[in-house]
């Protein structure tokens, strides 16, 4: 018997343990089902029941037989390749943090299932030292951005920053605000989605609104209408997994280009989208050491600009 101590990666956020444990470790769900079953599994130290779901930064612990005539087996997620792409554009870096403007089709950290680029892994190549806490594969990682959004992202390089600016951003002390291009005109203009969210109940890769989810709010004001879609500036006071995409479309406004959350895919091909129009753009937060005010923007990058145009031209 081996025991294996697994940290849970924000992408499992909400999966039953044994979903959790199949992805984690590979196995099917029903060797996973019967590894719980058999009080094998514990989550952050008591003993698991298949009802459980996880969260992310728990640890699971896990005792695997050994198969008859080897060790104890089960795969681990796959490394995520060394990263060989363009330097991140670094907005503001100090000896405690580094704000990059992260692009689209980058993931924050490694997660499994992920083979991609992320921004821990090209900011190693870039000779960037992170914080050592928290679980390995997400070293320095404070908050995240889904790998199809672009813009800000504050990462820790200090011990000290990572402590205090996760407490931050859990205490809703950090002001994160976001451009979106959402279909229609959303009514009243200007307004609040105070709506809870979880995994979705029939669809493993979305999120919902749910009545048993966790508490979500979302703040909107449109700055631009057009005739099919409207600009809003989005500030969250949460941090959910598709936290505007999945209010977006809960109003039954969802972001252009945004296919997973029900987006007209005439109009996003008419504007040029290959993936929802959403950019953070505005980053503001107290230091994590001195307490100034660090306060940071970001214009939206070129793909989203000329979807924009195209929709100020009239559009389709």
């Amino acid at each position: 018997m081996t025991t294996r101590t697994l940290p849970l990666p924000d992408g499992l956020e909400g999966l039953r343990v044994d979903v959790a444990l199949s992805r984690l470790l590979g196995l099917s769900r029903t060797a996973a089902a019967e590894l719980v079953a058999g009080g094998l599994v514990r989550l952050d130290g008591q003993a698991a029941t298949k009802s459980d779901r996880v969260h992310a930064g728990a640890l699971l612990d896990v005792d695997l037989p050994a198969p008859p005539g080897g060790s104890a087996s089960g795969a681990t997620p796959a490394a995520t390749p060394p990263y060989d792409g363009p330097p991140l554009p670094v907005v503001v870096e100090d000896d405690d943090l580094v704000v990059v403007d992260k692009p689209a089709g980058m993931a924050a950290h490694p997660s499994p299932g992920w083979t991609g680029p992320t921004v821990t892994a090209a900011l190693a190549a870039m000779g960037r030292s992170l914080a050592t806490s928290g679980a390995a594969e997400r070293q320095g990682i404070v908050h995240r951005l889904d790998v199809g959004t672009s813009g800000l992202m504050v990462v820790a390089k200090s011990e000290l920053a990572y402590s205090v600016l996760k407490d931050r951003f859990r205490n809703r002390e950090v002001d994160k605000r976001y451009l979106a291009v959402v279909q229609g005109h959303p009514d009243p203009s200007s307004g609040t989605i105070d709506a809870p969210i979880d995994r979705h109940p029939s669809h493993d890769a979305r999120w919902a609104v749910v009545a048993d989810g966790r508490p979500s709010v979302t703040h909107y004001a449109t700055r631009e209408a057009f005739r099919a879609a409207s600009l809003l500036d989005v500030r969250l006071e949460t941090g959910r997994t598709h936290q505007i995409r999945v209010h977006m479309a809960a109003i039954r406004h969802p972001c252009a280009g945004d296919l997973l959350y029900g987006a007209d895919p005439t109009l996003a091909a008419a504007l040029g989208l290959e993936r929802q129009w959403l950019h953070a753009f505005a980053l503001r937060f107290a230091h994590p050491r001195d307490g100034s005010q660090v306060a940071v923007e970001s214009e939206p990058p070129a793909e989203l600009r000329l979807a924009l145009d195209r929709l100020a031209d009239d559009g389709p």
